[in-house]
């Protein structure tokens, strides 16, 4: 049997949209293709991206900046020796872009210049760490992408 070059056309047609259509089921229905924003109200956040930016230039005015190491109990988050660590208020967010179900939010509650982020709150994988923290009327601000 002979296919007229019509009916090629038609079929290969039909074959590009059943491929596509494989291909949108598969991204909808895939648990592993499944990411969430890295926060519910990623617009509103972005509107005080200027005052972001103010806390951050903040940050670097210090002789040292927040230090973030692995240690077997967990992520220490050491702040600047120079500060009183008792006046440092604010919140440690962290952030699994990959499940948000996984997210926390740790107040600021020194008593040292260390903070410890237990190894429970972080499972393997990539963090966002926002550190938003202030200081003597002073606002700063920290941010840093890991892979626990």
């Amino acid at each position: 049997m002979k296919i007229s070059w019509g009916t090629s056309i038609v079929l290969a047609i039909i074959s590009f949209i059943a491929f596509i259509m494989f291909f949108v089921v598969t991204m909808l229905t895939d648990e592993a293709y499944s990411h969430d924003l890295v926060v519910e109200e990623y617009y509103k956040n972005e509107l005080t991206f200027q005052e972001q930016l103010d806390k951050t230039r903040n940050a670097t005015k210090l002789s040292e900046n927040i230090n973030l190491k692995k240690t077997s109990e967990g992520l220490a988050v050491t702040f600047p020796e120079e500060l009183d660590a008792k006046e440092i208020t604010g919140k440690v967010f962290l952030y699994r872009p990959s499940n948000k179900r996984l997210d926390s939010e740790i107040p600021l509650s020194l008593s040292s210049h260390q903070l410890l982020v237990p190894d429970k709150s972080l499972l393997g994988g990539r963090w966002h760490i926002i550190i938003d923290w202030e200081y003597r009327d002073e606002k700063y601000y920290f941010k840093q992408d890991i892979n626990y």
